[in-house]
């Protein structure tokens, strides 16, 4: 069997997970709230996730204060109504699918909030249009030109790490298994990483341990709360020179690690439009393998992964744990399919399915008999 369709425990205090197979499908912003609320789109986009046989579903960046969202369409759970909706829609959307783990990816965006939709050009909004006044570690500006964020006080420091324990509460309430803090893609616990948009001078900024401290903060925090599975989504490098770097990344994920961190999901990039980025497929793994190698945590990889055994290989040669796939199943939401038809694979599926599959790839469901009258 290809090493991709092998299962693979994440361990938490509570016991953990089992996955089924290595792929997971990674956050994927929707833009289609109103006022954060989980509506129908999400019902159907998530029923959809889940019948496509993948291990674990990562919904996508789920906003832990209003001023958090990245645009004024993203998700949230900054309070019980918010969590109420988002688990009624996951509730229904799960009833129509096979089991399958679900892990919400805990976020503010910071300096990068404000924003357009990405078909609406993704810049920053201006007040008068819909925009709001953003937070960040320093009131430096994402864009020239752009409005700079207010640098955040000490005690909004300690407001949103309680903040993020009370959005892990609120998942957990809801059913929700796995926990990701979203330390990536130039988003707030990213930028306070990051010297190029954390130029502070007190104790969450200057040297690593300043510049790692709020981040850690809010781990320690939410795995007080949460005993699934609990993880880190990190940038390993900004494409910038001068900016956080691998190395770092693999120091910040070791110390992760030791404050009962679960899993690293390795992605680059996004605190700075200087950033330079040689992508090509597959071009993240080598960071996931630096972490991996170095901290014994539990990888996950992504970009631009998209063909079956480019995903089976890695995993094969111990760069990763598990890959996560994100746009190619946007386009193809039965992806995994095709793969579990080339490599071999078995998967889970709602019994509608079953009939629909062609003949060189029946065997993905097993031995289930396909009647007719």
């Amino acid at each position: 069997m290809s090493s991709l369709f092998t299962p693979f425990h994440i361990d938490s205090p509570n016991g953990g997970i089992t996955l089924e197979n290595r792929a997971v499908i990674a956050p994927m912003c929707q833009y289609a709230c109103t006022d954060g609320i989980a509506n129908d789109w999400h019902l159907t986009h998530w029923a959809g996730l889940l019948n496509g046989g993948s291990a674990m579903v990562f919904l996508e960046a789920t906003a832990v204060t209003p001023d958090g969202r990245i645009s004024p369409g993203c998700l949230g759970i900054w309070d019980d109504a918010h969590a109420t909706a988002l688990g009624d829609n996951l509730r229904r959307a799960r009833a129509q699918a096979p089991h399958t783990p679900i892990c919400i990816q805990l976020a503010h965006a910071g300096r990068k909030a404000s924003s357009a939709a990405p078909w609406d050009g993704g810049k920053l909004l201006a007040l008068e249009a819909g925009g709001w006044q953003t937070r960040a570690p320093s009131a430096l500006a994402h864009g020239d030109g752009e409005r700079a964020p207010s640098a955040l006080s000490t005690a909004e420091i300690a407001e949103l790490v309680q903040a993020f324990a009370d959005a892990a509460k609120r998942a957990k309430a809801i059913g929700i298994e796995a926990v990701e803090l979203h330390a990536a893609h130039g988003y707030l616990l990213h930028q306070f990483l990051s010297p190029i948009a954390n130029q502070r001078d007190d104790a969450y900024g200057g040297d690593f341990e300043g510049r790692i401290r709020f981040p850690l903060e809010v781990l320690s925090a939410v795995r007080a709360v949460f005993d699934g599975p609990v993880g880190l989504r990190v940038s390993a490098t900004d494409w910038v020179e001068g900016g956080w770097t691998p190395e770092e990344t693999v120091a910040f994920c070791a110390r992760a690690k030791a404050l009962g961190a679960d899993f690293a999901h390795i992605s680059t990039a996004g605190v700075s439009p200087l950033q330079k980025i040689p992508a090509a497929p597959g071009f993240q793994l080598p960071f996931a393998q630096q972490v991996k190698a170095a901290t014994g945590m539990p990888t996950i990889g992504v970009g631009l992964i998209t063909e079956a055994h480019q995903a089976d290989q890695a995993v094969a040669d111990s760069m990763v744990d598990v890959v996560a796939v994100a746009r190619a199943v946007l386009f193809n939401p039965r992806w995994l399919w095709e793969v579990a038809a080339q490599l071999d694979g078995r998967l889970k599926a709602s019994p509608q399915f079953i009939r629909s599959l062609p003949a060189h790839a029946r065997h993905i469901f097993g031995d289930k008999p396909i009647g007719q009258r």
